[in-house]
């Protein structure tokens, strides 16, 4: 078992690997670079009432730069 996980382990340091369970995807074995990598885009939720008064503003004011009007027409067709 411990030469397959070697040659298992070098595979997942190079790409994720899916690991199925009776033919159903269970788990990703990955290095632990590209783990950081993806935990580190988690994103967190705020409420309204973690904005400041002056960043309800700013976000108030803000304004789509002028090549975003690219993508108009996909925001009418949805």
């Amino acid at each position: 078992m411990s030469k397959a996980f070697g040659r298992i382990s070098r595979r997942a340091l190079e790409s994720p690997l899916t690991i199925t369970h009776h033919g159903h995807d269970s788990l990703v074995l990955m290095s632990h670079a590209e783990y950081q990598r993806l935990k580190s885009r988690d994103r967190e939720v705020l409420a309204l009432g973690d904005f400041t008064d002056e960043d309800r503003a700013a976000i108030a004011a803000a304004r789509a730069p002028a090549e975003a009007t690219q993508y108009d027409d996909e925001f009418r067709h949805s």
